[in-house]
């Protein structure tokens, strides 16, 4: 059998990405707290967030974690909700404890990329319509500017927004996320409008306070295609839903225009406020048209391996696809934001990594500059709308007893980020019905059994 090792670069970031209201717990002053615990919430499960993993309280535990894991960057969020309460109101005993988060980070060798919005908003926020109101601009140019000021020192790397197109469509297509007083597609892109605004301002601000700083966002960009037996129309269609949901929001931070479905608007100051892309890869979708209910394809090809919940195909060369797209699109370089699998039993998560790295492996060998690997998650979280029905962690977290466990997926992961390394070793331990996809030609043995090791 041919034996191989995949190498990365020495400088190469191995990390793991968390947002705060889904780890830290009790955030009773967020949009999301009101909607999950509402009458007519539309959480699965029987689990609310609550204490979620305890982050508020307990998140050098896990950051010790991150690091006897060979980590050497975390990407993590901040809670508006929780720096400013009350508008112009800042709460110290907050920013104290997020400069106490950071600090634990460098302290254990994690590089901090600090996420300003993830998906929740403080409820005075929502109150005034948040991203509907032109006056958010100026509210989270506020916000930014204090962060900058108190924490700015520990941050190098910064996502003013992430997935800000999923974020807006969620909210006023899908209504899976809480929404304001409108709904729609108007709705939709005078939230997107607000949001390059809020963009451009933080980007700013940020650069002035901290020239030296790498600013950008996490962009959710996923697989679009029509099946293989789909007509002309599904794959204008899909050529279409690809521009909207992957390109127009990174296109408009390149030129400063932003392209809808019918015309564009120009935004001041908006063109080049990014210095590098962020890359959210999870899964690739077939469409056709006009769309289903659920507007994607349920119905996998054949052999297609899905993920729990049926939330998606596994699909690992669609992360070279984007990256070589975004290369030669932007010509900035890239880090993969987030990726990773829901998968409680750790069935697939294994060989998921090790592909997916391999499609990493790959472009970096083009000269793609690929910098970093950030993987969702860290440990179990509150998946929104999913609430505690689908595990993306390397770490398996119990909601109630707080207990975590590390799976074989996260053994593996200390293994690669160790080493700066995948080999065929690795996959005959722990994924070995990867020898045949990664080192064509091979086969493993029959009495091959994935590695259980134990934490």
């Amino acid at each position: 059998m041919a034996h191989a090792t995949m190498y990365f670069p020495p400088d190469f970031l191995w990390g793991t990405a968390t947002s705060s209201y889904q780890v830290e717990g009790h955030n009773t002053n967020s949009d999301w707290y009101t909607w999950e615990t509402a009458d007519s919430s539309p959480i699965k499960g029987e689990l609310n967030c609550g204490t979620a993993c305890n982050w508020w309280e307990m998140a050098e535990a896990d950051l010790d974690i991150a690091a006897a894991m060979g980590n050497n960057a975390h990407r993590l969020s901040l809670e508006w909700s929780r720096i400013e309460p009350e508008p112009s109101v800042f709460d110290p005993e907050a920013i104290a404890r997020y400069r106490a988060i950071l600090q634990a980070c460098h302290d254990r060798g994690l590089e901090p990329m600090v996420t300003l919005h993830h998906f929740s908003n403080p409820l005075w926020l929502a109150e005034k319509d948040d991203f509907n109101s032109d006056i958010v601009v100026n509210y989270f140019q506020r916000y930014t500017a204090k962060v900058a000021a108190e924490l700015g020192d520990l941050i190098p790397k910064w996502i003013t927004i992430n997935e800000p197109i999923t974020y807006a469509v969620m909210r006023h297509l899908t209504r899976q996320f809480p929404h304001g007083r409108r709904t729609g597609v108007g709705a939709l892109f005078e939230a997107i409008h607000n949001m390059l605004r809020c963009h451009a301002a933080a980007y700013h601000t940020i650069k002035t306070a901290w020239p030296a700083a790498l600013v950008g966002t996490a962009n959710n960009m996923q697989i679009f295609e029509a099946r293989p037996d789909g007509n002309l129309i599904d794959r204008w269609w899909a050529g279409q839903v690809r521009g909207l949901y992957n390109d127009s929001w990174q296109d408009a931070l390149h030129t400063g225009r932003y392209r809808g479905i019918v015309g564009s608007k120009r935004f001041k100051d908006l063109a080049g406020t990014y210095d590098f892309v962020g890359i959210n890869y999870y899964t690739r979708f077939y469409l056709r048209f006009p769309p289903p209910p659920g507007f994607v394809e349920r119905q996998w090809g054949p052999g297609a391996v899905v993920s729990d919940g049926d939330y998606g195909e596994v699909y690992a060369h669609g992360l070279y696809q984007m990256i070589e797209h975004v290369w030669k699109r932007y010509g900035k370089p890239m880090y993969i934001t987030e990726n990773g699998v829901p998968d409680a039993a750790d069935r697939i998560r294994p060989g998921f990594l090790l592909d997916h790295l391999r499609q990493i492996w790959h472009a970096i060998s083009f000269c793609y500059p690929v910098m970093g690997y950030y993987h969702w998650s860290l440990v179990d979280n509150f998946e929104w709308d999913r609430g505690w029905t689908q595990r993306f962690g390397l770490v398996a977290v119990d909601p109630v007893t707080q207990e975590r466990t590390w799976r074989p997926s996260a053994h593996l992961y200390q293994k690669i980020c160790k080493t700066y390394s995948i080999s065929d070793d690795m996959a005959a331990r722990f994924a070995p019905e990867m020898l045949a996809v990664m080192w064509p030609g091979t086969k493993p043995s029959p009495s091959a059994k994935p590695e259980q090791p134990t934490a």
